[in-house]
């Protein structure tokens, strides 16, 4: 017989609940009350029922309290979850400020430094220039981030001082680029030609170092204008620093000028490619402008002579020399020694024959001279004869 079998079950109560009698005694008489097996089982049933529903229901009232505490507990979780993301939105929206504030700081400090280099940047707009203005267009946007986005406000303001400030320093780059090739203009030579010569001599390399102003790696138009604005402003820099613009020597006067004159040899008329400058012999002879000695020696007619190559076919020569104080692929600066006044080769005595050629022909010194020194005659200066010449 199994176990769990039914009449194995019901025997095992009828020995947990065997018969049983009780008997009462009430007024001199003896009552017998038997309490059935069958009848104690189901009352120890009902008992148990009820024991099982009393349990239950206390069950059901702790699982309800313990959800509405989980539910209570979470509502919490994400109210402070939210105070938090409220913190952190404030504290990013102070840390944009004073971010904002720190930029505005170092745009002042480029401001003040570019003022007291380069003056006041020109904001007005000439006739002719190309040269973008965004003030309009910049206070819109301001406008529009401020009511969207209040705490970018003060971002859309710096980047409205910086645009301003990058098409000011374009226009100063223009101006200044268009000063120096009229200066090149005046002088007779082809600012387009000396710049694409420079371009073409300048040996150059190095790693590929993109320039961008966006995440995406592109470059703002108006960064990319002043760029090109800044190049062609170095560049035509460059090439005035090449144009021989020092004296040669001291300026006691100019024996002799550029052009046709009475040779003192023959006396016929001939033509004179440079101008002399009288002085005693071993005075200083100085370099005109920076570049390299490309000719140290003596050449026909002019005795001890040195050229200085500038560069885009520019050259200076210094003749009649008693002494050299430059070697042949030395740079020079401009002013710097590079011989001593004497009267060697074809000279009548102590000066300085000085030529400016451009591609091997000679042109007149003066113009540049006067661009660079302001030279003003003399007597005897710039085209007047004297006695001493070559």
């Amino acid at each position: 017989m199994s176990y769990f079998s039914v009449d194995a079950i019901t025997a095992r109560l009828r020995v947990w609940f065997p018969d049983r009698e009780f008997f009462m005694r009430s007024g001199g008489q003896v009552r017998f009350i038997k309490l059935s097996s069958r009848l104690q089982i189901a009352a120890a049933g009902v008992v148990c029922a009820v024991l099982l529903a009393w349990v239950g229901t206390l069950g059901a009232v702790a699982i309800s309290h313990f959800a509405a505490s989980h539910d209570r507990q979470s509502l919490l979780t994400r109210e402070a979850h939210v105070e938090t993301a409220e913190a952190r939105v404030a504290a990013y929206r102070h840390g944009l400020n004073g971010i904002a504030d720190g930029l505005a700081r170092r745009q002042d400090f480029i401001d003040k430094v570019v003022t007291a280099h380069l003056g006041d940047l020109p904001h007005d707009r000439r006739a002719g220039e190309t040269v973008s203005d965004s003030k309009r267009e910049a206070a819109r946007t301001i406008s529009k981030i401020s009511m969207a986005v209040p705490e970018a406000a003060g971002l859309a303001r710096l980047e409205a001082r910086q645009l301003s400030f990058v098409e000011g320093l374009t226009r100063y780059a223009d101006r200044r680029a268009e000063g120096d090739a009229a200066a090149l203009r005046k002088l007779g030579l082809n600012p387009a030609a000396m710049m694409g010569g420079a371009e073409r001599n300048d040996a150059m390399g190095g790693p590929l170092l993109a320039m961008s102003t966006s995440a995406d790696g592109s470059l703002d138009p108006r960064f990319a204008r002043l760029g090109a604005s800044l190049a062609r402003m170095s560049a035509l820099d460059g090439d005035m620093q090449r144009l021989p613009q020092s004296l040669p020597a001291s300026l006691q006067y100019i024996s002799s000028g550029f052009g046709y004159r009475s040779d003192p040899f023959t006396h016929a008329g001939a033509f004179h490619p440079g101008l002399d400058f009288r002085g005693p012999v071993g005075a200083p002879i100085y370099a005109a402008a920076r570049g390299v000695i490309s000719f140290a020696g003596q050449r026909s007619g002019y005795g001890n002579c040195i050229e200085v190559d500038h560069g885009n076919g520019l050259i200076t020569r210094y003749a009649h020399m008693s002494a050299f104080r430059a070697r042949l692929g030395q740079q020079v600066a401009a002013g710097q020694v590079i011989g001593a006044i004497g009267s060697t080769g074809r000279s009548t005595g102590p000066h300085l024959h000085f030529e400016v050629r451009i591609n091997d022909r000679p042109v007149n010194p003066r113009p540049f001279l006067e661009a660079g020194s302001h030279v003003s005659e003399k007597t005897g200066a710039f085209g007047a004869p004297n006695p001493v010449a070559d």
